[in-house]
């Protein structure tokens, strides 16, 4: 009887940690979210979009997420950036006011959140993405049933974490389009964009279950392939966790 004792305390130990393990692995899978804020009317910019595709695709299954944001700043030289948004200006300069910056500039990366550099800067790239993918998340975010029409796109959350002091944004981009600019610093190139946001909004409410539901802009066409991004940010707008859906 004391052997079966043993073997038994054994295999509920075993199967214990095993289950705690995965528990720890889910909840803190770390997430590297770069957001880039570029334009297509900046000479500097498009060596920036070049390296935020590149890491894309190496990391694509690392859960790194790279976004683009394209700001309406250099549209006066020539070129009007399609897919620029005084929005995105306006999020770049609260990210300049949270890092008490006098001052905007393209190409520039921020990393969850927390710290920008040049975004053409390869080398501070790659050892950024190396830093905070040591860094643990305590959130773990999944899809469930997902809704694709002409005008809107619907999808089911689900969050693993304590959420009562997380805020969520979802962001609704174009995964690849190519541009041939006309005028601007840029005339006569032809600019590849990675990752295009074209609407991000933040849910109201948040809770551990949900659904939500984004509006499609009429600058997405039947071609373009589209990605929803989900992010958690905290007070500070540190990105504390994101999880990608593709359509």
């Amino acid at each position: 009887m004391k052997r079966k004792y043993l073997i038994t305390l054994s295999l509920f130990t075993l199967v214990f940690l095993a289950s705690f393990t995965n528990l720890i692995d889910k909840k803190q899978k770390p997430v590297v979210v770069l957001e880039l804020f570029t334009s297509q009317g900046c000479s500097s910019c498009p060596s920036a979009d070049v390296l935020l595709e590149k890491v894309g695709k190496e990391f694509e299954n690392d859960q790194v997420f790279t976004l683009s944001y394209h700001v309406d700043y250099w549209n006066y030289i020539g070129w009007t950036d399609p897919f620029s948004q005084k929005e995105f200006t306006q999020k770049q300069r609260s990210y300049a006011r949270k890092f008490r910056d006098n001052q905007v500039y393209t190409p520039a990366v921020i990393v969850n959140g927390q710290e920008h550099f040049v975004g053409s800067n390869r080398s501070k790239m790659y050892a950024k993405i190396k830093e905070y993918k040591n860094k643990s998340s305590q959130f773990d975010i999944s899809f469930g049933a997902k809704e694709h029409t002409s005008k809107k796109i619907k999808f089911n959350y689900k969050i693993d974490g304590n959420t009562s002091k997380a805020k969520a944004r979802v962001i609704l981009a174009i995964k690849e389009r190519t541009t041939n600019v006309k005028r601007g610093e840029n005339a006569k190139r032809t600019l590849k964009n990675h990752n295009i946001v074209v609407n991000e909004s933040y849910v109201s409410n948040l809770t551990a279950n949900g659904n939500y539901s984004i509006d499609i802009p009429k600058i997405v066409t039947e071609k373009d392939e589209l990605s929803v991004f989900f992010i958690l940010e905290n007070d500070q707008k540190d990105i504390v966790s994101a999880q990608r859906l593709d359509f």
